[in-house]
């Protein structure tokens, strides 16, 4: 029997059909950026000051300045506290003008923010709220990934991909009428655990019905999708600055897909792994057919020999990318430039990270690239350490440079372990690859807090660690222009030779009903 990848070679290996199935599960990818929006810019630390609107019942008239001098207290640098006021008195509008008040306390009375983007209050002395916020998102995310690698092993990936899409529409629905921050944090999880799922899964799916010469762009333009997202996210938030209709206009076009999301096929290659030989052989005719092909003689005849190599350090190696990657995301609204700038700066950047790697995986392979990637962005992020306080437009353009080159390099990495597993334990292994890398992005935010001792701390340690898995990037093998490995040992399928008999104009042929082992 011939391995699918013979069979993708003869019915299209990027024909209309995977372009379809590969836009169709990539589409959603534009809004899972959005999800982000909302400990990016809702819960970021806002320009504002307390609500000091007591003082209008002594005089009426007064202007916006006159009351914020009146009855804020200065900062070291001359600027109005954020967190302190003064305690409100009973006292006419000249005494007060006269003898000024001195005594300070907390916000009596809530803030008021420069815009209108902004809700929870999570500021001054609820501020780590925010860390929690965003390690509570990256934790549903981890368990999704756990969660959904497993069941798709043993429901399909179409199912794996249809469920948590349509947890993802219900949580982000019901996060724009979310009316607390306790019950935001539980929704946020459920967002990032439908999250966590889909992504992982719907790159398995599009990836396995893709041959070898255009393997790489599952992953490629599942990321650049991703990359568009968060271009079109930095617009739109800055023009609506109400999160709560952000999450509407997110979870608008996710209600679209979750209609035509179950006319997805599913992988022909879990199919027959499964024994499902029916199933994958209407597939393969109805992808022949949509691709314009037809099914050729002797598919089944070509006995192809197994080698499986997989790296233990793609666990590590995953960790580290993610850490980096969340660090510099999570803390862009320290950088010094506008975080719209910032965001759009960020978005963009993985344009063109993206569609290198769709070109140039296929002109030099995995292992060089995974290597210059990884060395390149560690090294960007050490350039940051060097570069003086205050000097915004240095740092963000270090930090921009880092994200382009990590970006590139989870590209790759994301290629690497599709074709380093075989298909009855490539979701599994992906999982586990995805679980790694989202114990990095759930650590991040507790890394940048230790910001707080000093600034270098998180930069330190996630560029060392991206300077070690890209040095460890030498151990892996190159698998450019090489099958995707099938199974460890297997039989060939009577059940697939007879049921494929009689289409296109395929034979049976007895004689090679013998033990295969698939390349």
């Amino acid at each position: 029997m011939a391995d699918f990848g013979e069979i993708l070679r003869n019915i299209g290996e990027f024909g209309l059909f995977q372009k379809l199935t590969l836009i169709a599960l990539c589409f959603p990818n534009l809004f899972l950026s959005f999800m982000f929006a909302s400990f990016i810019f809702i819960e970021s630390d806002p320009e504002r000051h307390c609500n000091t609107d007591w003082i209008l019942r002594a005089d009426p008239n007064l202007t916006t300045d006159e009351q914020l001098n009146l009855t804020l207290p200065r900062e070291e640098d001359g600027t109005f506290s954020r967190c302190r006021m003064f305690v409100p008195v009973d006292r006419d509008i000249g005494s007060i003008r006269e003898y000024g008040l001195n005594e300070t306390t907390g916000c009596q009375s809530g803030w008021l923010y420069y815009n209108t983007l902004y809700e929870f209050d999570l500021v001054c002395d609820k501020a780590n709220l925010v860390e929690v916020a965003q390690t509570v998102f990256l934790a549903g995310i981890l368990i999704g990934s756990l969660t959904f690698g497993p069941f798709a092993e043993s429901f399909g990936r179409k199912r794996a991909t249809q469920i948590p899409l349509v947890i993802m529409f219900i949580f982000t629905v019901s996060t724009a009428l979310c009316p607390n921050i306790y019950l935001y944090l539980v929704l946020q999880f459920s967002s990032g655990f439908g999250a966590g799922g889909y992504r992982v899964n719907c790159i398995i799916l599009s990836t396995e019905w893709i041959g070898m010469s255009k393997r790489s762009w599952g992953v490629c333009v599942t990321q650049l999708f991703g990359a568009l997202g968060q271009c079109v996210l930095a617009g739109m938030i800055y023009a609506i600055r109400d999160w709560r209709l952000a999450q509407l206009i997110t979870a608008a076009p996710l209600g679209v897909v979750v209609i035509y999301i179950w006319f997805i096929p599913e992988s022909a290659r879990w199919l027959l792994n499964r024994g499902r030989t029916e199933e994958a052989k209407q597939l393969i005719v109805k992808a022949a057919a949509i691709n314009k092909r037809s099914v050729p003689d002797s598919l089944l005849e070509k006995v192809l020999k197994l080698k499986l190599t997989l790296s233990m350090f793609f666990l590590f190696l995953r960790f580290s990318l993610n850490l980096a990657l969340y660090c510099l995301y999570l803390n862009m609204g320290n950088f010094g430039l506008s975080i719209f700038v910032t965001q759009l700066l960020f978005g963009a950047i993985e344009i063109p990270a993206n569609l290198f790697s769709m070109w140039l995986l296929e002109v030099f392979g995995r292992r060089v690239l995974f290597i210059a990637t990884l060395l390149a962005g560690g090294l960007s992020c050490v350039l940051i350490l060097a570069v003086p306080q205050g000097y915004a437009v240095a740092v963000t353009s270090l930090a921009a440079a880092s994200r382009f080159f990590l970006i590139w390099a989870g590209s790759v990495c994301s290629v690497f372990m599709q074709e380093l597993t075989p298909t009855s334990v490539r979701q599994t292994a992906t999982a586990l690859g995805a679980i790694s890398g989202r114990t990095g992005g759930l650590l991040a935010p507790l890394l940048n807090i230790l910001a707080m001792y000093h600034w270098v701390i998180p930069i330190t340690v996630f560029s060392s660690l991206t300077l070690v898995s890209g040095a460890l990037g030498f151990l892996l093998p190159e698998t450019r222009r090489k099958e995707l490995p099938e199974t460890m040992v297997s039989r060939t399928p009577p059940a697939l030779v007879e049921s494929l008999h009689g289409f296109g104009s395929f034979e049976r042929n007895s004689s090679e009903l013998n033990p295969v082992v698939f390349d």
